[in-house]
């Protein structure tokens, strides 16, 4: 049977060095559902979705706030749509620091600040110096949104300018040493793909270690389609360090723009099944 699927890009101020890749990844996997006979219309974030009742499923890479909203009010009329608006705002650092480490994953030690200069962050305790400042909401605009700093002047110097953007909330969190691990998965499907992303060591890990972590992050997130990355500690340990809502799956991009479409097609399918 034909489905109707609306998709929804990512405003191109949530894509920085990334706008060309995060417009392939839904037009890839536009055009394969299209291969297997169905129907998609494609939006902007923030555009209204006229007759979002009559699509079968909504795909979304919405990352702002106020798309987000908006997909929350068609949500509540009754539409599917993946990633859900409130798991993409879970990945908003200020929630998503709280929520990994109160599921038991291990995450790098972590403060909610606020930005305004008159409330004060205070210091920030960290055997290194090394502590990185990330803005709280939206994972990066500008280069300064993920910065690691040296000292408590540097840090209010980077809240500073948060602060004059309008960004109210931060976090400031500690620095692990290790490999960086990148990856992508795709919920409720064997598709996983991970690469070092700038380590040097390339220090050997449990890769099942790595899946389970990476799903329960995903879960206490409620994201279906999603990435992260991860620090290799010396000894082998895994901390999660950012979860992702939709990433571009840029070296996977063709295999991962076909197993989204059919995770897409499934969900219909169970759902239709289940209200038959």
């Amino acid at each position: 049977m034909k489905r109707r699927f609306a998709g929804v890009k990512r405003k191109t101020e949530f894509s920085p060095n990334h706008v060309g890749n995060d417009l392939q990844i839904i037009l890839r996997t536009s055009e394969a559902l299209r291969r297997l006979g169905h129907a998609v219309d494609l939006y902007n974030e923030g555009d209204d979705i006229p007759g979002s009742l009559s699509y079968d499923l909504i795909f979304s890479m919405a990352q702002g706030p106020d798309g987000n909203r908006l997909l929350q009010r068609v949500a509540r009329r009754g539409v599917s749509i993946i990633n859900p608006p409130e798991s993409v705002m879970n990945c908003y650092r200020t929630t998503m620091v709280v929520r990994l480490p109160a599921k038991g994953i291990p995450f790098p030690r972590s403060a909610v600040v606020e930005t305004n200069p008159a409330v004060g962050s205070g210091p920030f305790a960290s055997e290194s110096g090394k502590v990185w400042v990330k803005r709280g909401d939206v994972h990066a605009v500008h280069k300064e949104d993920v910065t690691l700093t040296y000292s408590d002047w540097e840090r209010r110097t980077i809240l500073d300018e948060y602060y004059r953007r309008g960004i109210r909330y931060a976090i400031t969190q500690e620095h692990l040493e290790g490999d960086t691990v990148k990856f992508y998965a795709i919920r409720e499907t064997d598709f996983f793909s991970w690469y070092y992303l700038n380590g040097v060591n390339h220090t050997p890990f449990e890769l099942g270690a790595l899946l389970q972590l990476a799903d329960a992050s995903a879960d206490a997130l409620g994201l279906t389609i999603y990435g992260g990355d991860a620090i290799i500690g010396s000894d082998g340990s895994i901390s999660i360090i950012d979860i992702n809502d939709w990433p571009s799956f840029a070296p996977v991009r063709e295999a991962a723009s076909r197993c989204i479409a059919a995770l897409l097609i499934r969900k219909v399918e169970e759902h239709a099944h289940h209200y038959a």
